[in-house]
């Protein structure tokens, strides 16, 4: 389902991308087209790319053909998803102990579009730092 998303290409794209964008929350897709986890986050991403269009945009970017964020973001993980609205790096506490992105991937496309309409609801309001709508803490049942 990657190829359905539009891709970003290199590092000034993805800067573009994330400048330009000035009422929709930016979503931004970290991993390689060719990771399992990556085409499964792909077909959710893909799925809800429709709904949410009004208030969210869905990039993806191949972090070897684009590694010019893998430092800074620290993108280690197969699939990782950032969260930017109007240039800032927006935060969304998961439960998980780290705050910056989503680095597994979603396998309900509800709880993406939750996700993201959460996100958009707080960037409205100003805030960098969002709470999720669920829990991801118990996520791994040991």
């Amino acid at each position: 389902m990657s190829y359905l998303l539009p891709h970003l290409t290199n590092g000034w794209q993805v800067d573009q991308a994330i400048l330009s964008e000035e009422d929709r929350v930016v979503v931004v897709r970290f991993g390689h087209d060719w990771d399992p986890d990556c085409m499964q986050m792909d077909e959710v991403l893909f799925g809800v790319a429709e709904k949410v269009k009004n208030f969210a945009v869905i990039y993806l970017v191949d972090i070897k053909q684009v590694p010019d964020f893998n430092k800074m973001y620290e993108l280690y993980d197969p699939v990782t998803v950032m969260f930017f609205f109007r240039n800032k790096h927006i935060m969304i506490d998961l439960g998980t102990g780290n705050n910056n992105k989503i680095n597994w991937p979603l396998t309900d496309k509800q709880e993406a579009i939750d996700i993201i309409e959460t996100v958009y609801r707080g960037a409205r309001k100003g805030r960098g730092l969002v709470v999720s709508p669920k829990d991801y803490s118990t996520k791994y049942k040991y």
